[in-house]
């Protein structure tokens, strides 16, 4: 497990390949991928017992992405820990690649779902939680599945979360990017959500909200999710919507688009310098 500053500068690399993947590519989702890289780089370099050389090894966790668009922050964060090299991560969405605009499980080893519809992965990540507990009583495994805001809006998201809440899957830990937008627009314009604390929490789930920036929040709000017993546990992770691209920032227009040439290089540089803390570096 890396350090938190490691972790930080792991979710900047990712943050520079998803602009550079979604450049390539011509198409796909920015704002959204940028906002989770942090939360992504917690989890691959802090919290999954995972191995890239191994990744179907038996006592591993899991880890589901919901909102399937989002993938890019997933395949930069598994190139960055080795589950393929990341000179593929600029094959994104192109004809034959195994890294395709929603996730395929079968196509890439060290993804553990197809994603696409959403309001899935919550549904796939009680599943599994429930085999670990009542079937193959395997109780030091983990499910994490991460959901978005918007995603909520689906009804089967709710039955799963009903689901989970009432056989007490204390080995399921979701995430919710609480980054209040969505393709149309703020979340709270297009179909209020809030009190989403309390909603989770009355249907017997455990809740946390964390700044999904702070790697030191991640990590403690997950130790404690890892602790509660008969219950599942949701951590309500309030993001920033294309995080640490200026002209992105809280912008929902950027939910479904990606960058030019011109606006890849401006991010990029923004990135290297950490928004002009640092001297960019060389490339």
């Amino acid at each position: 497990m890396l350090t938190e500053r490691q972790i930080e500068q792991k979710a900047n690399e990712i943050r520079k390949s998803i602009i550079r993947m979604l450049e390539a590519a011509g198409s796909g989702h920015s704002a959204g991928p940028l906002g989770l890289a942090d939360l992504l780089a917690t989890l691959y370099f802090g919290v999954l017992n995972v191995d890239p050389k191994q990744p179907e090894k038996s006592d591993r966790d899991v880890f589901f992405l919901s909102n399937g668009h989002c993938v890019p922050v997933q395949y930069a964060a598994m190139a960055e820990a080795g589950f393929f090299p990341k000179e593929e991560l600029l094959t994104l969405r192109k004809w034959g690649s195994r890294l395709q605009g929603h996730p395929e499980r079968t196509k890439l080893p060290g993804l553990e779902n197809t994603s696409g519809p959403l309001g899935c992965g919550i549904g796939q990540g009680a599943g599994y939680a429930y085999a670990l507990q009542y079937l193959d009583h395997q109780p030091h495994r983990w499910v994490y599945v991460v959901t978005g805001d918007g995603e909520l809006n689906e009804g089967n998201i709710w039955e799963s979360i009903m689901f989970a809440g009432k056989y007490k899957l204390s080995q399921l830990i979701v995430f919710v990017d609480r980054n209040n937008i969505q393709i149309d627009g703020p979340t709270e314009q297009v179909m209020p959500l809030e009190n989403l604390h309390a909603k989770w929490e009355s249907f017997g789930w455990h809740v946390q909200e964390i700044d999904g920036h702070n790697i030191e929040s991640i990590l403690d709000a997950v130790g404690m999710a890892k602790a509660i017993e008969n219950r599942p546990s949701v951590i309500i992770t309030h993001t920033i919507p294309g995080k640490n691209v200026d002209f992105m920032e809280y912008n929902y227009k950027w939910h479904g688009i990606p960058p030019n040439k011109e606006q890849a290089k401006v991010a990029l540089k923004e990135l290297r310098t950490m928004g002009g803390k640092i001297r960019a570096e060389h490339e």
